[in-house]
Formats: C-alpha cells, sequence, structure tokens
C-alpha cells in the first residue's frame, strides 16, 4: 500500500527498558545493606521518525538503558533510597540526550529485612519480609528545556496481605430484590492494600544528586545535553530536600505504612471505605507535600461453611468458624 493511501499517523510514542533487576551491596565496614529492585525507564522525545520513517538515528538502544541503570545504581550515592534513585536516573536521562524530553522511571523495592540473631539484627543476613512492594514512579518533564526539569513523583505499596478476624462489620447497606447478603456485625477482613500518594512536583537537575558524572575520572566519556543553566540554586536545592517531600520518601514511607496496619487494626470497621477513608486522611493530614492519597482494599473473603448438616453451628460469629477458601471482590 502506497503511503499516500495510509490514513493513520503516530499520535504518541514512548518506549525504553522493562525488568531491570537491580540488586545493589552498600558495604559500610562489617555493616552492610542491601536493596534490590525491578526497575522500568522509559522515555518521550523527538523519536517519531524512527516510526514513520525507520529512522534508528534517534532511537537510544534499550540496552544502553539497561546499561545507565546499572551505571547509576553503581555510582549513584543515592541508590538505597527509592524515589532519589528514580529521580536521579530520570534526570541522567533527559540531560544525557537533546532529543529527549521525558522520562517515566518506575522501582520496585523488595523487602528485604535484617536478620535477628540474639535479638540483635544481623550486619550482612537478610530475610524477605513479606510480598508487599513499595513503589516508585517518577516523570523527568524537560519540555520547557533542560535548565527547567521538573519531577512529579508517585510512591506507595502493593500487595500488603492484611486479616483482622474481629472488629468489622457490615450492615444497613441497600437492598432490594437482587440483594442476598446478610448484615454481619462481626466479621473477618482480609484485603490486599495498593497504595499510592503523590508529592509536590519539585525541580530537579543533576547538580542535585552529588554524583560523579560520566566523563569525570573513573567514568566513561559522555556529552551532557544539559550544561550550566541547568544547575539549582542553593535555595532550590534546600526547598526539595525539606523533610516530607519526595528527597524525604524514606520518611513518608515509614509512616504511610505504618498508619494503614494501624487503622487497619484498630479500627472498629464499619466498612471498607470507611476505614480507607480514615487511613488517607491521616496521611495527608500528616504530610503537607503531598497531593493527593488513594487506596485500593479489594475484599478477600472467607465464607464460613455451613456445618448444620453435622448439627454443629458454625454461622454464627460468636461461634468459632471454620471458614472456606477465600476469593477476592
Amino acid at each position: 500500500m502506497s503511503t499516500e493511501a495510509q490514513a493513520g499517523h503516530l499520535a504518541h510514542a514512548r518506549y525504553g527498558k522493562d525488568k531491570v533487576r537491580v540488586l545493589r551491596v552498600v558495604r559500610e565496614g562489617k555493616w552492610q545493606h542491601v536493596v534490590e529492585y525491578n526497575v522500568c525507564a522509559l522515555m518521550e522525545g523527538d523519536i517519531e521518525t524512527s516510526y514513520t520513517k525507520a529512522d534508528n538515528s534517534v532511537v537510544v538502544a534499550t540496552d544502553s538503558v539497561k546499561n545507565i541503570t546499572y551505571y547509576l545504581a553503581k555510582t549513584s550515592p543515592h541508590i538505597l533510597h527509592p524515589e532519589r534513585f528514580a529521580l536521579h536516573l530520570g534526570t541522567f536521562l533527559v540531560s544525557k540526550y537533546a532529543h529527549i524530553h521525558k522520562a517515566f522511571v518506575t522501582v520496585e523495592k523488595l523487602r528485604w529485612q535484617r536478620i535477628q540473631v540474639d535479638e540483635k539484627p544481623h550486619p550482612h543476613s537478610f530475610v524477605r519480609d513479606g510480598e508487599d512492594k513499595r513503589v516508585v514512579s517518577v516523570e523527568i518533564d524537560g519540555t520547557q528545556g533542560k535548565g527547567k526539569l521538573t519531577a512529579k513523583v508517585t510512591s506507595g505499596i502493593t500487595d500488603l496481605l492484611v486479616l483482622k478476624s474481629s472488629g468489622s462489620a457490615f450492615e444497613s447497606f441497600v437492598r432490594d430484590e437482587f440483594t442476598t447478603l446478610v448484615d454481619v456485625n462481626d466479621r473477618i477482613f482480609s484485603t490486599s492494600i495498593d497504595l499510592k500518594y503523590v508529592f509536590d512536583p519539585i525541580p530537579v537537575s543533576l547538580s542535585l544528586f552529588d554524583a560523579p558524572l560520566p566523563g569525570t575520572p573513573g567514568g566513561p566519556n559522555a556529552v551532557f545535553a544539559a550544561g550550566k543553566d541547568a544547575q539549582l540554586s542553593e535555595e532550590s536545592i534546600k526547598t526539595v530536600k525539606t523533610q516530607g517531600t519526595a528527597w524525604d520518601g524514606d520518611t513518608v514511607a515509614d509512616d504511610a505504612r505504618k498508619v494503614t496496619l494501624d487503622v487497619f487494626a484498630t479500627d472498629d470497621s464499619a466498612s471498607v471505605q470507611a476505614t480507607l477513608y480514615k487511613m488517607a486522611q491521616q496521611i495527608l493530614t500528616s504530610h503537607k507535600h503531598l497531593q493527593s492519597v488513594s487506596y485500593s482494599l479489594p475484599n478477600k473473603h472467607y465464607v464460613p461453611v455451613d456445618m448444620r448438616y453435622a448439627g454443629v453451628e458454625n454461622l454464627n460469629p460468636q461461634v468459632q468458624h471454620v471458614d472456606g477458601p477465600g476469593r477476592t471482590t
């Protein structure tokens, strides 16, 4: 088919490298730290001809994106902090390539916790403490110029599995001809929590990260699109590094997880909706640099087995339950 007969056009393009696995050990004498990340780094920019004209001259190979991720995992002083590492990687990509105007970096942090030996944390031995993950998504925007980069950061938790055997009810809901659910004033409440919170945007530049650039001693030769005009002022750097901003992501993450678990455990829950609203309100109240908080709490049902066939009462919440397999709604 001729080009003239083609009605379609390229409306949007974004590409990059996904599933880059990073395990980093940071040694401080006998005391060692480990982080394990799954990293995705995508880019937007003047790349349309790679699609429309098969022009690879505008393509930064995804293999290069992988290698940059590994390079920064080794050299960045912020590798132990997922928000800062994601900011560093995204800022690096947009600063390095003149035709790349946006970068989108997602970092999943897996839960490695120190093993306790004789009630003391071991200096270099760790255990996977649950399957929930801390997730950070960063957008670096250079569309206003390489010297005016801004960052939007969304952080949170996924797959935080929790259960309480009491302290949850669901009553007085809408009843009509389609209703079969009965009121329950005490039930098992289990869910897999996903949490997201959005930070205020911040200005960024490579100068923010206090890291050696490629081309300096010990680094490969490279030319960066961003020059001296990309330096942040001392006042801007101080603002970025204020407590509670995305730069302080570890503090916010620890508190958000604690609030989530504390409210789940202690709230006399009238519904899932009411409980998650209390969680979100507490997090927003405590952190002025957050714009929004969102939760997803799908029910994981444990349905009591009707054992009247054996003359055993098991449907009354006040009687010990033998619950069936769970299902999620």
